[in-house]
């Protein structure tokens, strides 16, 4: 099998590998797409440390089965998976049995795979997001617009996207965003009851703000900005990566009397039960991926994929390794 490691910063090497053999309550997948993730950008971007092994990255895969470990497994030959595993940017991978889910059927690969939207299902469970809510997504790229989809699919009254980016806001306008911010708007929409009816998303004199915020940036202005949009007792749930440190809180959400939910899910069964919701909306149109993989590179083309992501290229969303 080939592998794509990477030996230095910014740096991947495609080399030869064993083929692993499965294991009883495994499988060997013939990789087909697997994800660009924003969470392995820092890895990619730092490299090994001195005297460290290369880093092996990918876990958003899609895969044909090639041999299940065991005659009892409930996967054969040929059908194709997603799941939870890695590392995804090879050309074979070993998968857990149990951490797998079948492609809907009539779904592209790359269209069809289950660990970010599930990630993302998941954390949106957690809040209560129901018909007739107002609903905020503060960050627009892969995970806020896929948030976007699945707030959807719950029948808000209004959607608030928020984004610096104008192209990203005209994508979530398109994928049924009431309304777009730029960031610096936030503060004077949150504080002005009567520009609601001007701006589309609401009646004139209610209350702007929204009953969920779902912050997807990653970054502590992110993490502002969706404290601005919270209404009373109203719930942020903060789905992006903050990979390490500490963020200041704002105050504001103390006296406000409001939720903070977690969006990170670390069990297993509960995201594999999220996905399989996920999947559900990927099959029945829901959910689409279409508008959200705008990039796709071989095995030798995953550092333009990460440059792209690093740069915030325009035009970029999502990039797809199809080995």
């Amino acid at each position: 099998m080939l592998i794509s490691r990477v030996v230095a910063a910014r740096t991947s090497r495609i080399e030869e590998a064993p083929t692993p053999e499965p294991r009883p309550g495994q499988v060997l997948v013939e990789i087909v797409a697997s994800g660009v993730c924003t969470s392995d950008l820092s890895p990619w971007l730092r490299g090994p440390g001195e005297g460290d092994d290369p880093i092996e990255l990918g876990h958003e895969i899609t895969g044909r089965v090639i041999a299940a470990g065991s005659a009892s497994s409930r996967w054969r030959e040929g059908e194709l998976v997603t799941g939870l595993g890695g590392p995804g940017f090879a050309t074979h991978a070993l998968l857990e049995d149990d951490l797998l889910l079948p492609v809907p059927a009539g779904i592209e690969p790359a269209h069809a795979i289950g660990e970010p939207i599930a990630t993302l299902e998941e954390a949106i469970s957690r809040t209560p997001l129901a018909p007739g809510s107002r609903v905020a997504i503060v960050g627009l790229g892969f995970m806020g617009l896929g948030l976007l989809q699945l707030a959807r699919a719950r029948a808000p009254r209004t959607i608030i996207a928020v984004d610096p980016n104008p192209e990203a806001r005209e994508r979530a306008i398109a994928l049924g965003a009431t309304v777009a911010l730029h960031p610096d708007e936030v503060a004077a929409f949150a504080d002005s009851a009567g520009g609601a009816g001007a701006s589309g998303a609401g009646p004139a004199g209610a209350d702007p703000r929204a009953d969920v915020v779902l912050e997807a940036t990653g970054v502590t202005p992110g993490l502002a900005t969706a404290s601005l949009l919270v209404r009373p007792f109203g719930t942020l749930c903060v789905v992006g990566y903050h990979h390490a440190g500490t963020a200041p809180f704002d105050m504001d959400l103390w006296y406000k009397g409001a939720t903070v939910v977690n969006g990170f899910c670390p069990d297993h069964p509960r995201v594999m039960r999220a996905m399989s919701d996920a999947l559900g909306q990927v099959a029945s149109r829901a959910f689409t991926f279409a508008p959200l993989v705008t990039h796709r590179f071989p095995l030798d083309g995953v550092d333009e994929a990460y440059e792209l992501m690093a740069q915030r290229a325009a035009g970029f969303v999502k990039a797809v390794v199809e080995p």
